[in-house]
């Protein structure tokens, strides 16, 4: 209970105020915790990726394709090309213009990771404007 000091000086009067700052504290501090643990509850398990049925994008007149085969080789266009050379040729083939979209195309038995190494070699380059490639879908499939 709370009081309050009257005029009069010696009589407490009963206050029946809620004091909310201690509500307004457990509060926060469950907030932070929850914002804390929700990122730790997702689980890692094997996806099978549904494939997507959205209308494509509008290509370039002159896309440049980087494929990556099943064999992690890869290929710009339709040239195969070694890694050590990769980003001396894509900047061949796009003139060192970093703006330029590359369009990455992957086997299915290609690894994720190794699918990323590949990804981050592209951006390692300077290019950042990168669109996975796939096959339409029929709807409802």
């Amino acid at each position: 209970m709370a009081g309050r000091i009257s005029e009069s000086g010696s009589d407490l009067d009963e206050n029946s105020e809620i004091n909310v700052t201690p509500f307004i504290d457990v509060m926060l501090v469950l907030l932070i915790i929850f914002m804390v643990a929700a990122p730790l509850a997702t689980v890692d398990m094997k996806v099978d990726l549904p494939q997507s049925v959205a209308k494509p994008a509008p290509r370039d007149d002159k896309p440049v394709f980087v494929t990556l085969k099943a064999d992690l080789t890869l290929a710009i266009g339709n040239d195969e090309t070694a890694r050590e050379s990769f980003i001396s040729e894509l900047n061949r083939i796009t003139n060192g213009n970093t703006e330029t979209r590359v369009l990455l195309r992957a086997d299915r038995l290609v690894d994720y990771g190794e699918l990323m190494t590949v990804m981050n070699l592209i951006q390692s380059a300077g290019y950042g404007k990168i669109a996975l490639v796939g096959l339409e879908a029929a709807p409802g499939r």
